[in-house]
């Protein structure tokens, strides 16, 4: 029996009409809400009352929603206000008609490479925007994710964001508390959002979007269990699996991508979702159109075996994902994964010290059993020993595997995490992993100079210590003067431009005496000015002189008011009887150009 809401019909703050709900989760319930004011659809975001009684959790969720609502990004849900009433405490948010990333895949089953990727990049453009502003969303999800109507794809629910602590140049923030109480999402769960008082960085969003790219390559999570711990434990102790064991049309560097994005050690993942989408669409560009359209895997997911509702609950372009509408949905199965709250979990300490240090601490013992004898008949009746050549092989196998793995040791290893250091730190880095760097330079517009900002191959990769690894520090801002182009035609100036990797603005026409017609006079910016590359400039162009207008049969007064106002003098000649005559002649004749504040005679009629 479904139970009346209380909040809906009510007007929060004397302003927001709540409507109807929309969804609830870990914190809050969500409505779609009418702005009264400003008379336009909201979602309405307000949090359970247990919690909104909490003053230190209150007091968070208001500083947090002030700085996601200084994130403006075309794939960010825009906070719009915040208020309290009464005990409820709530977010009045973008409300953006569509449906969840979710809901796609429970409705279609896995998704082609193409629209998986269409998905995907919007997603890191609006957790890089967030990364780069200091912000960790640290509950990326399918569930929070939205498509609109129209095919745009946004990042919703900010809820445990975090703000990178920037004193010390090392973002950290910790997302369990004391005691084993590990706050997320399991299955999106970074291991170390797992471990106690551990630091994390925006490095946890791009694990979580790593296993998002798997679960929209495959039609499953990478990692179930009957319970949350099982799946924490297999974060902290087990890769994820290449996609293209379950989706074998999924091409190896998308498999690479995946390893990449959902390493279990931080600094072997990329940087930061800036770095992670560059890696992706690089893998993009690699692709035949064949990989990017096979056939996605048909109801491969297995049933979620932990529940999906617990209890104790509390993100450059913008890009249109091309999802493939004309295609029939694949069904999915009835036992397809299901949404998943954000949940606080008590981990009891003794749980949490066996979860981090013994093999599997919820397994259950098997129960003993006489081994079968499995060899062929007159065997049977021998008694079992263990025989030499087996021991000898077994031997000789961990030997070829040990010298295998030494070498493969010796010569191959990840790039380690410079992104963000110094070149100096960064030499430090590679040396300590026995790589040697080539170092380029390149601008950037985000990082300051002498900060690394991309590698070759990206963080993480494994490659040949001998080989060397390409560093591309930053020159900082790149800054063009502005070239000086007075005295130029448009023409040339308009080159002279392009060839300084500016653009021309607009042209702006006007008399001048010692510019010829159709030469720039001035420019603005000025010339030497510094500017941002292809920064448009205008220019000023000159006319030449100035016509004469024609005053004929005008009188005295009204031909001394054309003159001046085209910026000349005026002398007479002739008789003008009490002012009443009209102009019969003029020199210069009208037409003719001639410099401002030249003398123009004008004759009367001798009477």
């Amino acid at each position: 029996m479904a139970l009346h809401d209380p909040l809906i019909g009510t007007l929060l703050d004397g302003r927001y009409r709540v409507q109807q709900r929309i969804a609830t989760g870990g914190m809050a319930t969500v409505y779609k809400g009418t702005d009264t004011r400003l008379d336009r659809v909201v979602a309405l975001k307000v949090m359970h009352p247990a919690l909104a009684g909490d003053e230190g959790f209150t007091a968070r969720f208001i500083r947090e929603a002030k700085a996601i609502a200084r994130l403006s990004h075309p794939n960010v849900v825009n906070v719009f206000d915040q208020g309290a009433d009464g005990g409820n405490v709530f977010l009045a948010m973008e409300y953006v008609p569509g449906r969840t990333l979710r809901d796609l895949l429970r409705d279609r089953g896995a998704l082609s490479v193409r629209a998986a990727l269409d998905v995907l990049e919007p997603v890191l453009a609006a957790l890089g925007a967030a990364h780069r502003a200091g912000l960790v969303h640290r509950d990326v999800k399918p569930e929070n994710v939205l498509i609109t109507e129209s095919g745009l794809v946004k990042v919703a629910d900010f809820g445990l964001v975090r703000m990178l602590n920037a004193a010390d140049g090392a973002p950290t923030s910790t997302t369990t508390a004391t005691g084993g109480t590990v706050m997320g999402t399991v299955s999106y769960l970074a291991p170390e959002q797992i471990l106690p008082d551990a630091p994390t960085d925006q490095r946890v969003d791009v694990y979580a979007a790593g296993i998002l790219l798997y679960e929209m390559l495959t039609g499953r999570r990478p990692h179930t269990g009957d319970n949350p711990v099982q799946v924490m434990y297999k974060h902290l102790h087990e890769d994820v699996p290449a996609p293209s064991l379950v989706a074998p049309s999924v091409a190896p560097a998308l498999d690479a991508i995946v390893a990449g994005a959902c390493a279990r050690t931080p600094d072997a993942r990329p940087y930061d979702a800036v770095e992670l989408l560059a890696a992706l669409q690089r893998v993009r560009r690699t692709l035949t159109p064949v990989q990017l359209d096979a056939e996605p895997p048909a109801s491969t997911r297995p049933s979620p075996r932990y529940p999906t509702s617990e209890p104790t609950s509390v993100i450059q372009p913008v890009v249109q994902p091309v999802l493939p509408s004309a295609v029939p949905p694949v069904p999915a199965p009835a036992d397809a994964p299901a949404p998943e709250r954000t949940s606080v979990l008590d981990v009891p300490p003794e749980l949490m010290e066996q979860l981090l240090t013994e093999p599997r601490p919820y397994d259950e013992p098997a129960p003993a059993r006489e081994p079968r004898d499995r060899r062929p008949g007159l065997l049977r009746r021998l008694p079992r020993k263990p025989l030499v050549w087996t021991a000898v092989l077994a031997a000789l196998v961990l030997a070829v595997g040990g010298v295998t793995y030494g070498l493969s040791e010796a010569l191959y290893g990840p790039v380690p995490g410079v992104l963000g250091k110094d070149r100096a730190e960064a030499q430090r880095l590679l040396d300590k992993e026995g790589m040697h760097a080539r170092f380029v330079e390149a601008y950037s517009e985000s990082a300051p100079q002498g900060q690394v900002i991309a590698t070759d191959p990206g963080v993480g990769a494994r490659t040949r210590k001998s080989d060397a690894v390409t560093i591309t520090v930053s020159k900082g801002p790149k800054r063009i003067a502005v070239p000086d182009v007075t005295g130029k035609t448009a023409d040339q100036a308009a080159a002279a431009l392009a060839s300084a990797q500016l653009t021309k603005g607009g042209v702006t026409e006007t008399y001048n005496d010692s510019v010829p017609e159709g030469s720039v006079i001035s420019s603005s910016p000025a010339a030497g000015q510094l500017l941002q590359e292809n920064t448009a400039v205008s220019l000023v162009v000159s006319k030449g002189m100035v016509p004469i207008p024609d005053v004929t049969g005008m009188s005295k007064d009204d031909a001394a008011k054309a003159l001046q106002a085209a910026g000349f003098t005026m002398q007479t000649t002739g008789v003008n009887l009490f002012g009443t005559g009209k102009v019969s002649s003029q020199f210069p004749a009208a037409g003719e150009r001639r410099p401002q504040h030249t003398a123009v005679t004008v004759n009367f009629p001798f009477l």
